[in-house]
């Protein structure tokens, strides 16, 4: 069987390949003021057809959390697929998205415990966009009880010279 060709999909998630540094401001409870927070990024690639991110940031209370995010383009779903893991938590996140018309957003949708804590899972996006070839962000938010999406964080990546 012969390697898969990358596409253009796989060619648009190599952008996310380098070394990032990290800020972010996230909201964990309504009746919570936002919490910032800064870290690393390493994204490598994987045969030109995944990226392998790995990050490292402060958490509140001062501990490290580490995390691995793995994308690619599955071309028989026509869909964006990956994980997400973490060390402050067990639940694997795993992604089904799509570029919109435009080629600037990469929206990930996946399901995780909801932050009710009632043992129900909800419905989550994180959404990559492009600012420059230098700066990037990434936005999570969830599915409210409303039907509206209620974003909960944004970080903003920066490519290290």
């Amino acid at each position: 069987m012969q390697n898969p060709e990358p596409q253009s999909e796989h060619r648009w998630l190599q952008r996310l390949v380098g070394e990032w540094t990290m800020e972010a401001e996230f909201t964990m409870a309504p009746d919570q003021p936002p919490t910032k927070t800064t870290g690393a990024e390493n994204v490598r690639s994987l045969g030109g057809l995944w990226t392998v991110g790995e990050m490292e940031g402060g958490m509140a209370g001062g501990d490290t959390d580490r995390s691995i995010m793995t994308l690619s383009y599955d071309p028989s779903k026509q869909r964006f697929v990956g994980t997400f893991v973490a060390s402050c938590m067990t639940h694997l996140w795993v992604y089904s998205g799509s570029l919109d018309s435009s080629g600037k957003f990469l929206t990930l949708d996946t399901e995780g415990p909801s932050f009710s804590g009632d043992g129900t899972l909800a419905k989550y996006q994180d959404i990559i966009e492009f600012l420059s070839e230098d700066h990037r962000t990434l936005s999570s938010q969830f599915l409210g009880a409303d039907g509206e999406w209620q974003r909960f964080m944004t970080a903003h990546y920066r490519r290290k010279a």
